[in-house]
C-alpha cells in the first residue's frame, strides 16, 4: 500500500468537473483507491464518494492505493492534483 498527502491547489477543490477528471484518471489503473479528508474515507474511483468529501481549495487529502500498479496510480493522481488539473 502506498499513501501520499496532497494539498488541493485548484480553486474548485474536488467538486464536479475536477472530481470527474480525477475519477477518469483513477479508473485507468487496476489498484484499489481510497481518498481521505478530515477523517472521512471514500472510494477514490467513485465521483459521488469524492464529491461527498467536500474537499476545498487549500485542504490536504490523502491518496491511498493498494494493488499491482499502486505506485503509478498515486504518482499520476498526485501530479494531477498538484498541477491543479492543468
Amino acid at each position: 500500500m502506498i499513501k501520499r498527502s496532497v494539498t488541493l491547489t485548484n480553486p474548485e477543490g474536488l467538486h464536479a468537473r475536477p472530481a470527474a477528471l480525477f475519477v477518469r484518471e483513477a479508473n485507468k489503473f487496476e489498484s484499489h483507491l481510497d481518498i481521505e479528508s478530515e477523517n472521512r474515507k471514500v472510494n477514490g474511483k467513485s465521483i459521488i464518494g469524492i464529491m461527498s468529501l467536500g474537499a476545498f481549495h487549500g485542504e490536504t487529502i490523502t491518496i491511498s492505493a493498494n494493488g499491482p500498479d499502486e505506485k503509478e496510480m498515486v504518482d499520476s493522481l498526485a501530479n494531477l492534483l498538484e498541477k491543479g488539473f492543468e
